[in-house]
Protein backbone atom coordinates (compact mmCIF):
# COMPACT_ATOMS: atom_id res chain seq x y z
CA UNK A 1 0.00 0.00 0.00
CA UNK A 2 1.28 3.47 -0.87
CA UNK A 3 2.52 5.42 2.12
CA UNK A 4 1.80 8.90 0.77
CA UNK A 5 0.32 10.91 -2.07
CA UNK A 6 3.91 11.25 -3.32
CA UNK A 7 4.31 7.47 -3.44
CA UNK A 8 1.05 7.20 -5.37
CA UNK A 9 2.21 9.90 -7.80
CA UNK A 10 5.50 8.13 -8.40
CA UNK A 11 3.67 4.88 -9.11
CA UNK A 12 1.22 6.46 -11.57
CA UNK A 13 4.12 8.03 -13.50
CA UNK A 14 5.47 4.51 -14.07
CA UNK A 15 2.29 2.49 -14.51
CA UNK A 16 0.28 4.97 -16.60
CA UNK A 17 3.12 6.78 -18.35
CA UNK A 18 1.29 7.28 -21.66
CA UNK A 19 -2.13 8.24 -20.22
CA UNK A 20 -3.15 11.90 -19.97
CA UNK A 21 -3.21 13.18 -16.39
CA UNK A 22 -4.08 16.85 -16.84
CA UNK A 23 -5.66 18.42 -19.89
CA UNK A 24 -5.56 22.21 -20.17
CA UNK A 25 -7.13 24.23 -23.02
CA UNK A 26 -3.76 24.45 -24.77
CA UNK A 27 -1.71 21.53 -23.45
CA UNK A 28 -1.96 17.94 -22.21
CA UNK A 29 0.41 16.27 -19.74
CA UNK A 30 0.79 12.53 -19.53
CA UNK A 31 1.66 10.87 -16.24
CA UNK A 32 5.09 9.98 -17.63
CA UNK A 33 5.79 13.54 -18.73
CA UNK A 34 4.81 14.84 -15.30
CA UNK A 35 7.05 12.26 -13.65
CA UNK A 36 10.07 13.28 -15.72
CA UNK A 37 9.43 17.03 -15.44
CA UNK A 38 8.99 16.90 -11.68
CA UNK A 39 12.23 14.88 -11.44
CA UNK A 40 14.04 17.65 -13.35
CA UNK A 41 12.47 20.38 -11.23
CA UNK A 42 13.44 18.52 -8.05
CA UNK A 43 17.05 18.28 -9.27
CA UNK A 44 16.98 21.98 -10.12
CA UNK A 45 15.70 22.87 -6.67
CA UNK A 46 18.48 20.81 -5.10
CA UNK A 47 21.04 22.66 -7.22
CA UNK A 48 19.86 25.87 -5.52
CA UNK A 49 20.55 24.40 -2.10
CA UNK A 50 16.88 23.79 -1.41
CA UNK A 51 16.12 20.73 0.70
CA UNK A 52 14.03 19.23 3.43
CA UNK A 53 11.77 21.74 5.16
CA UNK A 54 12.56 24.63 2.79
CA UNK A 55 9.70 26.51 1.16
CA UNK A 56 9.10 27.25 -2.50
CA UNK A 57 6.16 29.17 -3.93
CA UNK A 58 3.84 29.52 -6.91
CA UNK A 59 1.83 32.52 -8.08
CA UNK A 60 -0.21 31.05 -10.88
CA UNK A 61 -3.66 30.40 -12.29
CA UNK A 62 -2.58 27.04 -13.71
CA UNK A 63 -3.42 24.04 -11.55
CA UNK A 64 -1.13 21.51 -13.36
CA UNK A 65 2.06 23.54 -13.04
CA UNK A 66 1.33 24.48 -9.44
CA UNK A 67 0.69 20.83 -8.57
CA UNK A 68 3.91 19.83 -10.35
CA UNK A 69 5.90 22.22 -8.17
CA UNK A 70 4.28 20.59 -5.14
CA UNK A 71 5.22 17.09 -6.33
CA UNK A 72 8.76 18.16 -7.25
CA UNK A 73 9.24 19.84 -3.88
CA UNK A 74 7.99 16.73 -2.10
CA UNK A 75 10.60 14.66 -3.94
CA UNK A 76 13.32 16.49 -1.98
CA UNK A 77 11.39 17.10 1.23
CA UNK A 78 10.64 20.75 0.43
CA UNK A 79 7.19 22.37 0.62
CA UNK A 80 5.23 24.36 -1.94
CA UNK A 81 3.28 27.44 -0.86
CA UNK A 82 0.69 28.34 -3.55
CA UNK A 83 -0.03 32.07 -3.20
CA UNK A 84 -3.36 33.72 -3.90
CA UNK A 85 -2.79 35.68 -7.12
CA UNK A 86 -5.64 38.02 -6.19
CA UNK A 87 -3.62 39.53 -3.34
CA UNK A 88 -2.00 42.95 -3.45
CA UNK A 89 1.78 43.29 -3.64
CA UNK A 90 2.40 43.91 0.08
CA UNK A 91 0.30 40.88 0.96
CA UNK A 92 2.25 38.66 -1.43
CA UNK A 93 5.51 40.00 -0.03
CA UNK A 94 4.45 39.21 3.53
CA UNK A 95 3.64 35.58 2.66
CA UNK A 96 6.84 34.99 0.71
CA UNK A 97 8.95 36.56 3.45
CA UNK A 98 7.09 34.68 6.19
CA UNK A 99 7.77 31.36 4.46
CA UNK A 100 11.25 32.40 3.32
CA UNK A 101 10.48 31.07 -0.17
CA UNK A 102 13.69 30.11 -1.99
CA UNK A 103 12.10 29.49 -5.40
CA UNK A 104 9.19 31.16 -7.20
CA UNK A 105 7.15 30.23 -10.24
CA UNK A 106 4.91 33.05 -11.45
CA UNK A 107 2.62 33.73 -14.38
CA UNK A 108 3.89 36.48 -16.66
CA UNK A 109 1.00 38.80 -15.75
CA UNK A 110 2.13 38.87 -12.11
CA UNK A 111 5.83 39.44 -12.78
CA UNK A 112 5.67 43.28 -12.71
CA UNK A 113 4.23 43.12 -9.20
CA UNK A 114 6.64 40.41 -8.11
CA UNK A 115 9.78 42.15 -9.35
CA UNK A 116 8.84 45.26 -7.37
CA UNK A 117 8.91 43.35 -4.07
CA UNK A 118 11.82 42.90 -1.69
CA UNK A 119 12.42 39.16 -1.52
CA UNK A 120 16.02 38.54 -0.44
CA UNK A 121 15.50 34.80 0.19
CA UNK A 122 14.54 34.05 -3.44
CA UNK A 123 17.27 32.22 -5.33
CA UNK A 124 15.42 31.54 -8.60
CA UNK A 125 12.32 32.87 -10.33
CA UNK A 126 10.78 31.25 -13.42
CA UNK A 127 7.72 31.89 -15.56
CA UNK A 128 4.93 29.34 -15.47
CA UNK A 129 4.76 29.20 -19.26
CA UNK A 130 4.95 31.40 -22.34
CA UNK A 131 7.79 32.95 -24.34
CA UNK A 132 10.67 34.30 -22.27
CA UNK A 133 12.75 35.43 -25.26
CA UNK A 134 12.28 39.10 -24.45
CA UNK A 135 12.58 38.86 -20.68
CA UNK A 136 15.11 37.94 -18.01
CA UNK A 137 13.30 34.83 -16.76
CA UNK A 138 13.17 31.34 -18.25
CA UNK A 139 9.93 29.40 -18.30
CA UNK A 140 9.62 26.45 -15.95
CA UNK A 141 10.13 24.02 -18.84
CA UNK A 142 13.19 25.87 -20.15
CA UNK A 143 14.81 26.04 -16.73
CA UNK A 144 14.06 22.38 -15.96
CA UNK A 145 15.71 21.14 -19.18
CA UNK A 146 19.09 21.86 -17.65
CA UNK A 147 18.70 19.10 -15.07
CA UNK A 148 18.58 15.32 -15.21
CA UNK A 149 15.24 13.50 -15.15
CA UNK A 150 16.27 11.51 -12.08
CA UNK A 151 14.12 11.19 -8.99
CA UNK A 152 16.14 12.27 -5.92
CA UNK A 153 14.34 9.50 -4.05
CA UNK A 154 13.33 11.32 -0.86
CA UNK A 155 10.94 9.28 1.29
CA UNK A 156 8.87 11.49 3.57
CA UNK A 157 7.79 10.64 7.08
CA UNK A 158 4.01 10.82 7.63
CA UNK A 159 4.38 13.93 9.78
CA UNK A 160 6.63 15.77 7.31
CA UNK A 161 5.09 18.89 5.76
CA UNK A 162 3.67 18.26 2.29
CA UNK A 163 1.87 21.51 1.46
CA UNK A 164 1.49 24.98 2.99
CA UNK A 165 -1.49 27.18 2.22
CA UNK A 166 -2.03 30.63 3.67
CA UNK A 167 -5.19 31.61 5.48
CA UNK A 168 -5.63 35.06 6.99
CA UNK A 169 -6.25 35.29 10.72
CA UNK A 170 -8.27 37.51 12.96
CA UNK A 171 -5.12 39.51 13.71
CA UNK A 172 -5.05 40.55 10.07
CA UNK A 173 -1.81 38.70 9.31
CA UNK A 174 -1.95 35.58 7.11
CA UNK A 175 -1.09 32.25 8.71
CA UNK A 176 0.69 29.41 6.95
CA UNK A 177 -1.39 26.25 7.34
CA UNK A 178 1.07 23.35 7.37
CA UNK A 179 -0.44 20.12 6.05
CA UNK A 180 1.46 16.86 6.49
CA UNK A 181 1.74 13.89 4.15
CA UNK A 182 -0.47 11.97 6.56
CA UNK A 183 -3.12 14.70 6.48
CA UNK A 184 -3.27 14.79 2.68
CA UNK A 185 -3.33 11.00 2.50
CA UNK A 186 -6.16 10.80 5.02
CA UNK A 187 -8.22 13.38 3.16
CA UNK A 188 -7.60 12.49 -0.45
CA UNK A 189 -7.60 8.69 -0.31
CA UNK A 190 -9.92 8.28 2.66
CA UNK A 191 -13.00 10.31 3.38
CA UNK A 192 -13.27 12.44 0.24
CA UNK A 193 -12.53 9.71 -2.31
CA UNK A 194 -15.18 7.49 -0.69
CA UNK A 195 -17.81 10.21 -0.93
CA UNK A 196 -16.73 11.41 -4.35
CA UNK A 197 -17.36 8.07 -6.07
CA UNK A 198 -14.71 8.82 -8.71
CA UNK A 199 -13.44 5.90 -10.81
CA UNK A 200 -10.08 6.96 -12.33
CA UNK A 201 -10.33 4.34 -15.05
CA UNK A 202 -13.45 5.79 -16.67
CA UNK A 203 -14.38 9.09 -15.05
CA UNK A 204 -13.26 12.58 -16.10
CA UNK A 205 -12.98 15.40 -13.58
CA UNK A 206 -13.30 19.12 -14.31
CA UNK A 207 -11.10 21.46 -12.26
CA UNK A 208 -11.83 25.17 -12.72
CA UNK A 209 -10.96 26.07 -9.13
CA UNK A 210 -8.11 28.37 -8.05
CA UNK A 211 -4.72 26.68 -7.76
CA UNK A 212 -4.13 28.33 -4.38
CA UNK A 213 -7.24 26.86 -2.73
CA UNK A 214 -7.21 23.53 -0.91
CA UNK A 215 -10.03 22.41 -3.24
CA UNK A 216 -8.38 23.36 -6.54
CA UNK A 217 -4.87 22.34 -5.57
CA UNK A 218 -6.04 19.29 -3.68
CA UNK A 219 -8.19 17.94 -6.49
CA UNK A 220 -5.30 18.38 -8.96
CA UNK A 221 -3.04 16.33 -6.69
CA UNK A 222 -5.72 13.78 -5.84
CA UNK A 223 -6.78 12.92 -9.39
CA UNK A 224 -3.11 12.55 -10.38
CA UNK A 225 -2.33 10.31 -7.43
CA UNK A 226 -5.40 8.19 -8.20
CA UNK A 227 -4.39 7.87 -11.86
CA UNK A 228 -7.38 9.78 -13.24
CA UNK A 229 -7.89 12.49 -15.84
CA UNK A 230 -8.64 16.11 -14.91
CA UNK A 231 -9.67 18.68 -17.48
CA UNK A 232 -8.36 21.98 -16.10
CA UNK A 233 -9.12 25.63 -16.75
CA UNK A 234 -7.04 28.51 -15.36
CA UNK A 235 -10.03 30.86 -15.12
CA UNK A 236 -13.69 30.25 -14.46
CA UNK A 237 -15.44 31.13 -17.72
CA UNK A 238 -19.04 29.83 -17.62
CA UNK A 239 -19.25 29.41 -21.39
CA UNK A 240 -15.92 27.56 -21.53
CA UNK A 241 -16.84 25.37 -18.55
CA UNK A 242 -20.15 24.33 -20.10
CA UNK A 243 -18.45 23.63 -23.41
CA UNK A 244 -15.89 21.41 -21.69
CA UNK A 245 -18.57 19.62 -19.68
CA UNK A 246 -20.31 18.59 -22.90
CA UNK A 247 -17.36 17.99 -25.25
CA UNK A 248 -15.07 16.29 -22.73
CA UNK A 249 -17.87 14.19 -21.26
CA UNK A 250 -17.19 15.44 -17.74
CA UNK A 251 -18.42 13.08 -15.02
CA UNK A 252 -17.31 14.95 -11.88
CA UNK A 253 -16.88 18.61 -10.98
CA UNK A 254 -16.54 20.79 -7.89
CA UNK A 255 -18.00 24.29 -7.87
CA UNK A 256 -18.73 26.96 -5.29
CA UNK A 257 -22.45 27.90 -5.40
CA UNK A 258 -21.74 31.20 -7.14
CA UNK A 259 -20.18 29.24 -10.02
CA UNK A 260 -23.30 27.08 -10.32
CA UNK A 261 -25.42 30.21 -10.40
CA UNK A 262 -23.31 31.67 -13.22
CA UNK A 263 -23.54 28.43 -15.20
CA UNK A 264 -27.33 28.43 -14.93
CA UNK A 265 -27.46 31.99 -16.28
CA UNK A 266 -25.83 31.06 -19.62
CA UNK A 267 -28.48 31.16 -22.36
CA UNK A 268 -29.47 27.70 -23.57
CA UNK A 269 -27.81 25.85 -20.69
CA UNK A 270 -30.88 23.66 -20.24
CA UNK A 271 -30.66 22.35 -23.82
CA UNK A 272 -27.14 20.91 -23.52
CA UNK A 273 -26.21 17.28 -23.12
CA UNK A 274 -24.93 16.59 -19.61
CA UNK A 275 -25.63 12.87 -19.71
CA UNK A 276 -22.04 12.01 -18.70
CA UNK A 277 -22.35 13.90 -15.41
CA UNK A 278 -22.43 11.73 -12.30
CA UNK A 279 -21.58 14.12 -9.46
CA UNK A 280 -21.36 17.84 -8.82
CA UNK A 281 -19.75 18.64 -5.49
CA UNK A 282 -20.14 22.07 -3.97
CA UNK A 283 -19.03 23.89 -0.87
CA UNK A 284 -17.42 27.01 0.63
CA UNK A 285 -20.88 28.57 1.04
CA UNK A 286 -24.43 27.21 1.07
CA UNK A 287 -26.55 27.06 -2.03
CA UNK A 288 -29.98 28.65 -2.22
CA UNK A 289 -32.98 26.37 -2.69
CA UNK A 290 -33.82 27.99 -6.02
CA UNK A 291 -30.33 27.56 -7.47
CA UNK A 292 -30.11 23.98 -6.21
CA UNK A 293 -33.48 22.98 -7.64
CA UNK A 294 -32.60 24.53 -11.00
CA UNK A 295 -29.16 22.88 -10.99
CA UNK A 296 -30.57 19.44 -10.20
CA UNK A 297 -33.04 19.83 -13.06
CA UNK A 298 -30.54 21.14 -15.61
CA UNK A 299 -27.58 18.90 -14.83
CA UNK A 300 -29.53 15.79 -13.88
CA UNK A 301 -26.80 14.30 -11.66
CA UNK A 302 -26.09 13.66 -8.00
CA UNK A 303 -25.09 16.57 -5.77
CA UNK A 304 -22.68 16.40 -2.85
CA UNK A 305 -22.32 19.30 -0.41
CA UNK A 306 -19.08 19.32 1.58
CA UNK A 307 -17.86 21.39 4.52
CA UNK A 308 -14.25 21.78 5.53
CA UNK A 309 -11.36 24.16 6.01
CA UNK A 310 -7.82 24.61 4.82
CA UNK A 311 -6.87 23.54 8.36
CA UNK A 312 -8.63 20.18 7.83
CA UNK A 313 -7.10 19.54 4.39
CA UNK A 314 -10.50 20.17 2.90
CA UNK A 315 -13.81 18.39 3.35
CA UNK A 316 -14.77 16.70 6.63
CA UNK A 317 -18.58 16.54 6.38
CA UNK A 318 -20.86 15.60 3.50
CA UNK A 319 -24.50 16.10 2.63
CA UNK A 320 -24.91 13.17 0.30
CA UNK A 321 -26.96 12.93 -2.88
CA UNK A 322 -29.76 10.97 -1.18
CA UNK A 323 -30.19 13.85 1.29
CA UNK A 324 -30.74 16.43 -1.43
CA UNK A 325 -34.51 16.38 -1.26
CA UNK A 326 -36.34 19.59 -2.14
CA UNK A 327 -39.65 18.48 -0.65
CA UNK A 328 -40.88 16.26 2.14
CA UNK A 329 -39.32 15.50 5.55
CA UNK A 330 -35.74 15.60 4.24
CA UNK A 331 -36.04 19.07 2.72
CA UNK A 332 -34.77 20.72 5.91
CA UNK A 333 -31.45 18.92 5.47
CA UNK A 334 -30.55 21.27 2.61
CA UNK A 335 -29.76 23.83 5.31
CA UNK A 336 -27.31 21.43 6.96
CA UNK A 337 -23.66 20.74 6.22
CA UNK A 338 -24.22 17.00 6.32
CA UNK A 339 -22.70 14.21 8.36
CA UNK A 340 -19.19 13.18 9.36
CA UNK A 341 -17.03 11.66 6.66
CA UNK A 342 -15.04 8.49 7.33
CA UNK A 343 -12.28 9.06 9.87
CA UNK A 344 -13.84 12.30 11.12
CA UNK A 345 -15.35 13.05 14.52
CA UNK A 346 -17.39 16.14 15.40
CA UNK A 347 -18.21 17.76 18.71
CA UNK A 348 -20.11 20.93 19.51
CA UNK A 349 -18.99 22.47 22.81
CA UNK A 350 -20.02 25.45 24.84
CA UNK A 351 -17.60 28.27 23.91
CA UNK A 352 -14.68 28.57 26.28
CA UNK A 353 -15.33 25.14 27.81
CA UNK A 354 -14.89 21.45 27.04
CA UNK A 355 -18.54 20.74 27.77
CA UNK A 356 -20.53 19.08 25.01
CA UNK A 357 -23.65 20.91 23.95
CA UNK A 358 -27.04 19.25 23.98
CA UNK A 359 -28.61 18.40 20.65
CA UNK A 360 -29.88 21.57 18.90
CA UNK A 361 -27.82 23.74 21.27
CA UNK A 362 -25.51 26.15 19.46
CA UNK A 363 -21.83 25.97 20.37
CA UNK A 364 -18.39 25.86 18.78
CA UNK A 365 -17.66 23.08 16.31
CA UNK A 366 -14.60 20.91 16.98
CA UNK A 367 -13.20 18.44 14.44
CA UNK A 368 -10.91 15.47 15.10
CA UNK A 369 -9.31 13.76 12.13
CA UNK A 370 -5.86 12.87 10.85
CA UNK A 371 -6.62 15.41 8.11
CA UNK A 372 -6.04 18.22 10.61
CA UNK A 373 -3.11 20.54 10.04
CA UNK A 374 0.15 20.03 11.89
CA UNK A 375 0.46 23.65 12.92
CA UNK A 376 0.37 27.25 11.82
CA UNK A 377 3.86 27.90 10.45
CA UNK A 378 5.95 29.66 13.09
CA UNK A 379 2.87 30.73 15.05
CA UNK A 380 2.94 28.65 18.22
CA UNK A 381 0.35 30.69 20.09
CA UNK A 382 -2.17 30.55 17.25
CA UNK A 383 -1.53 26.82 16.89
CA UNK A 384 -2.13 26.22 20.61
CA UNK A 385 -5.39 28.16 20.42
CA UNK A 386 -6.60 26.04 17.50
CA UNK A 387 -5.31 22.50 18.17
CA UNK A 388 -6.13 20.91 21.51
CA UNK A 389 -3.51 18.65 23.17
CA UNK A 390 -3.70 15.01 22.11
CA UNK A 391 -2.12 11.72 23.13
CA UNK A 392 0.78 10.43 20.95
CA UNK A 393 -0.55 8.95 17.73
CA UNK A 394 -4.00 10.43 18.31
CA UNK A 395 -5.41 13.15 16.07
CA UNK A 396 -5.97 16.45 17.90
CA UNK A 397 -9.30 18.20 18.17
CA UNK A 398 -9.32 21.36 16.04
CA UNK A 399 -11.33 24.41 17.01
CA UNK A 400 -12.99 25.53 13.79
CA UNK A 401 -14.19 28.91 15.04
CA UNK A 402 -17.59 28.08 13.51
CA UNK A 403 -20.72 27.90 15.62
CA UNK A 404 -23.46 25.40 14.95
CA UNK A 405 -25.47 22.55 16.37
CA UNK A 406 -26.00 18.84 15.80
CA UNK A 407 -29.36 17.25 15.06
CA UNK A 408 -29.69 13.52 14.42
CA UNK A 409 -26.05 13.35 13.38
CA UNK A 410 -26.31 16.25 10.92
CA UNK A 411 -24.33 19.46 11.38
CA UNK A 412 -26.15 22.77 11.07
CA UNK A 413 -23.90 25.83 10.92
CA UNK A 414 -25.32 28.87 12.63
CA UNK A 415 -22.72 31.60 12.99
CA UNK A 416 -18.98 32.14 13.39
CA UNK A 417 -17.16 32.30 16.66
CA UNK A 418 -14.61 34.25 14.71
CA UNK A 419 -15.77 37.05 12.45
CA UNK A 420 -14.62 35.61 9.13
CA UNK A 421 -16.60 36.55 6.03
CA UNK A 422 -16.98 34.04 3.19
CA UNK A 423 -17.66 35.76 -0.13
CA UNK A 424 -17.72 33.68 -3.30
CA UNK A 425 -15.67 30.97 -1.62
CA UNK A 426 -12.98 33.39 -0.45
CA UNK A 427 -12.22 33.73 3.26
CA UNK A 428 -12.04 37.38 4.30
CA UNK A 429 -11.11 38.45 7.80
CA UNK A 430 -12.53 41.79 9.01
CA UNK A 431 -9.48 42.72 11.09
CA UNK A 432 -7.31 42.74 7.97
CA UNK A 433 -9.81 44.90 6.06
CA UNK A 434 -10.28 47.19 9.06
CA UNK A 435 -6.53 47.76 9.21
CA UNK A 436 -6.70 49.20 5.68
CA UNK A 437 -9.90 51.12 6.38
CA UNK A 438 -8.43 52.91 9.39
CA UNK A 439 -5.53 54.21 7.30
CA UNK A 440 -7.93 56.52 5.45
CA UNK A 441 -7.29 60.09 6.68
CA UNK A 442 -11.01 60.90 6.95
CA UNK A 443 -12.04 57.79 8.90
CA UNK A 444 -12.38 58.28 12.65
CA UNK A 445 -13.67 54.81 13.44
CA UNK A 446 -14.83 51.84 11.48
CA UNK A 447 -15.79 48.19 11.42
CA UNK A 448 -16.21 45.57 8.71
CA UNK A 449 -18.94 42.93 8.60
CA UNK A 450 -20.40 40.44 6.17
CA UNK A 451 -23.95 41.05 4.93
CA UNK A 452 -26.22 38.74 2.88
CA UNK A 453 -25.58 38.66 -0.85
CA UNK A 454 -27.63 36.51 -3.22
CA UNK A 455 -24.76 35.92 -5.63
CA UNK A 456 -21.71 35.63 -3.36
CA UNK A 457 -23.23 34.38 -0.11
CA UNK A 458 -21.83 37.34 1.78
CA UNK A 459 -20.57 40.76 0.75
CA UNK A 460 -18.14 42.95 2.66
CA UNK A 461 -19.66 46.08 4.18
CA UNK A 462 -17.79 48.84 6.01
CA UNK A 463 -19.50 50.81 8.77
CA UNK A 464 -17.68 54.14 9.02
CA UNK A 465 -17.58 57.07 11.40
CA UNK A 466 -16.12 60.09 9.59
CA UNK A 467 -13.94 62.71 11.22
CA UNK A 468 -15.72 66.05 11.83
CA UNK A 469 -15.91 68.12 8.67
CA UNK A 470 -14.93 65.27 6.36
CA UNK A 471 -16.64 64.96 2.99
CA UNK A 472 -15.32 61.51 1.98
CA UNK A 473 -17.85 59.32 0.20
CA UNK A 474 -18.17 55.56 -0.21
CA UNK A 475 -16.48 55.46 -3.63
CA UNK A 476 -13.43 57.34 -2.36
CA UNK A 477 -13.03 55.06 0.65
CA UNK A 478 -13.34 51.90 -1.44
CA UNK A 479 -10.85 53.22 -4.02
CA UNK A 480 -8.40 54.06 -1.21
CA UNK A 481 -8.63 50.52 0.17
CA UNK A 482 -8.21 48.91 -3.25
CA UNK A 483 -4.71 50.39 -3.35
CA UNK A 484 -3.79 48.54 -0.16
CA UNK A 485 -5.52 45.17 -0.16
CA UNK A 486 -6.90 42.74 -2.72
CA UNK A 487 -10.06 43.91 -4.46
CA UNK A 488 -12.12 40.93 -3.29
CA UNK A 489 -11.46 41.92 0.34
CA UNK A 490 -12.59 45.50 -0.14
CA UNK A 491 -16.06 46.64 0.90
CA UNK A 492 -18.76 46.45 -1.72
CA UNK A 493 -20.67 49.09 0.21
CA UNK A 494 -20.13 51.65 2.97
CA UNK A 495 -22.63 52.77 5.58
CA UNK A 496 -21.87 55.99 7.46
CA UNK A 497 -22.83 55.80 11.13
CA UNK A 498 -22.52 58.04 14.16
CA UNK A 499 -20.83 55.47 16.41
CA UNK A 500 -19.43 51.95 16.31
CA UNK A 501 -20.98 49.84 19.10
CA UNK A 502 -18.41 48.51 21.57
CA UNK A 503 -18.42 46.65 24.86
CA UNK A 504 -16.88 48.20 28.03
CA UNK A 505 -13.44 46.86 27.11
CA UNK A 506 -13.62 48.52 23.71
CA UNK A 507 -14.23 45.42 21.58
CA UNK A 508 -16.48 46.04 18.58
CA UNK A 509 -19.89 44.40 18.93
CA UNK A 510 -20.05 42.82 15.48
CA UNK A 511 -23.30 41.02 16.26
CA UNK A 512 -25.02 44.36 16.91
CA UNK A 513 -23.78 45.69 13.59
CA UNK A 514 -24.85 42.55 11.73
CA UNK A 515 -28.32 42.16 13.19
CA UNK A 516 -30.23 44.61 10.93
CA UNK A 517 -28.84 43.00 7.77
CA UNK A 518 -29.42 39.38 8.85
CA UNK A 519 -32.76 39.85 10.63
CA UNK A 520 -34.78 38.02 7.97
CA UNK A 521 -32.21 35.32 7.11
CA UNK A 522 -32.74 31.67 8.13
CA UNK A 523 -29.22 31.47 9.58
CA UNK A 524 -26.59 34.00 10.51
CA UNK A 525 -23.87 32.63 8.26
CA UNK A 526 -23.44 32.70 4.50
Amino acid sequence: MDASILAMSRRQAQEKASAVAWSAPDHDWTFGEVGQLTDRIAQGLQSLGIGRGDRVATLTKYQPESAMITIAAQKIGAVNMPVNWRLAGPEVQYILQDGEARFMMSDAEFMPMLTALELPALRQTVLTRGDSADGPHNTLAQWARGFAAKDPGFLPEPIDAALQLYSSGTTGLPKGVELSHRALMAGFTGSLSQEWNYNPEVDVNLNALPAFHIAGHGVALMTFAMGGLSVTQPDFDPQAVLKAMVERRISHAFFVPAMIQFLLQVPGVDTRDFSALKMISYGASPISDRVLVDAMRVFGCGFLQVYGMTETSGAVTALRAQDHATAGPKAALLRSAGQEMAGVKMRVVRPGTDEDCDENEVGELLIRTHQNMTRYWRKDEATAQTLLPAQPGEAPWLRTGDAGYLRDGYLFLHDRIKDMIVSGGENIYPAEVENALMQHPDVADGAVIGVPDEKWGEAVKACVVLKPGSQADAAAIIAFMRERIAAFKCPKSVDFVETIPRNPSGKILKRVLREPYWAHQSRQIA
